[in-house]
């Protein structure tokens, strides 16, 4: 598609994606769940703390009341948020504005349909037609104009399905967040106050500039000091929108999204419920989790890269648990997308059951050496394409010797290559990413 990736219309605000997108996204939903019937469209809408979200909220508001919807505004809410609360509140659309964990510069707009999934491609490509110029919708007019609703009370309704879920207290653990200045900073912390942690917050003073700066899951290492220096059981990082979690143990050790899909795999499988003893990571996920994930019995079948492939797949095998290395885990159980928060408390559930540190839980997790790299090209497509390149990861492979491997593919939302090597030691890894980056480099 033009505009739509695997996650969203992502751009930089004001350049890639534009007030005129954003008002157009909303004219065509908000005609679209409202045509051929007599009740008004009903779409909820979330964002994070990115400056532009405001401006971008206001655009899209605009063009659903303009083509006769009714906007619930959520205000600042994780994206999982969005995807529950459109299912609760029988919404017939959802929509996210949040450009993940990419930088305060950019943006991005989700959409869901009324059952919480990622909207359906066939859609999207009607709303990029529209946006295009290649159909036209008409105005609403009197009384058929929609309407706004300050709809915070849903995000009250999320945070209580999350302390719901939690059948266990957190009474006298000690845990620290890292909210990354984003969606989670006025959320996570009321839900593990309520379970009765001793929360410890960095990083909950959201500006608009600041998300994702040098914090939250793509930068643990503040996390990782504050876990050792307090003294805490365990510490969980979130990225800007919060669909994403990683964890630090009490060492001060960083715990990605495969050692989660490990330890949570391994306790449901143990109490019988993990379906078909089966995890779902993605085709980038460690090799070293396929295999400890057989030595504790259990199966894994892969998925594309990203969680709309994951849950894809889970629903296609009628699996319960799936994932990515960067965090995103789906328990398909209780949720129909990635939810850090979420993911953080079946941690916490599995660490208080089991009465083990989690650096325990995770210690027969053997993950190999990955050295991995994202290279900006002008061209995806051309890139992997160019011979220079193709002889590159050809000669990568080789010098692993059937001892590790290579992954090199296209990011979605971004412009670039994303190059991963596996091998027994860190060396070997480097040295192949390095050979094929350099050759990525070179074009």
């Amino acid at each position: 598609m033009k505009y739509f990736g695997t996650d969203g219309f992502r751009g930089e605000a004001n350049v890639g994606l534009t007030v005129e997108h954003a008002y157009k996204i909303g004219r065509f939903v908000g005609w679209y769940y409202g045509a051929n019937r007599s009740a008004k469209a009903r779409v909820i809408v979330g964002k994070d703390t990115r400056r532009s979200s405001y401006m971008f909220e206001a655009a899209l508001v605009s063009g659903l009341v303009a083509s006769g919807a009714d906007a619930y505004m959520l205000h600042v809410i994780p994206t999982p948020g969005v995807a529950h609360q459109t299912v609760e509140g029988c919404f017939d659309c959802g929509i996210m504005i949040s450009a993940s964990h990419n930088p305060f510069c950019d943006n991005g707009i989700k959409l869901v349909n009324s059952d919480g999934f990622k909207m359906d491609e066939d859609v999207l490509e009607l709303i990029e037609d529209y946006i295009d110029g290649k159909s036209e919708v008409p105005l609403a007019t009197g009384n058929h104009i929609g309407a706004t609703v300050d709809y915070m009370q849903g995000r009250n309704r999320y945070i209580a399905s999350l302390i719901a879920s939690a059948n266990f207290s957190l009474q006298g653990v000690k845990i620290g967040i890292d909210c990354a200045n984003g969606s989670a900073s006025s959320v996570a912390k009321p839900v593990f106050d309520a379970l009765g942690a001793d929360v410890r917050v960095i990083n909950a003073a959201p500006d608009g500039f600041n998300i994702n700066v040098d914090c939250g899951s793509t930068h643990m290492e503040r996390l990782q000091r504050h876990v050792v220096e307090q003294g805490l059981d365990v510490g969980f990082a979130y990225d800007g929108d919060a669909d994403r979690c990683l964890a630090v143990d009490e060492r001060g050790r960083v715990v990605d999204g495969d050692q989660i899909l490990y330890v949570c795999g391994v306790y449901l499988n143990k109490h019988g419920r993990l379906s078909g003893g089966t995890v779902v990571p993605t085709i980038a996920s460690n090799f070293g989790l396929i295999k400890s994930l057989e030595l504790a019995g259990l199966s894994a079948v892969t998925s594309g890269v990203g969680d709309r492939h994951v849950y894809a797949k889970m629903r296609e095998g009628g699996y319960s648990l799936g994932g990515e290395q960067t965090g995103h885990t789906i328990f398909g159980d209780i949720e129909r997308t990635g939810d850090g928060i979420m993911t953080s408390l079946r941690v916490m559930e599995v660490i208080r059951a089991e009465r083990e540190a989690l650096s325990q839980l995770t210690a027969p997790c053997k993950l190999l050496p990955q050295a991995q790299v994202a290279v900006h090209v002008a061209d995806k497509d051309a890139a992997l394409e160019n011979m220079g390149v193709q002889n590159a990861i050809a000669e990568a492979e080789a010098s692993l010797a059937g001892e590790g491997r290579v992954l090199v593919r296209k990011s979605g939302t971004e412009s670039v290559i994303r190059v991963l090597a596996e091998a027994p030691d860190q060396a070997s890894a480097d040295a192949a990413m390095k050979r094929i980056a350099n050759a990525l480099e070179a074009l």
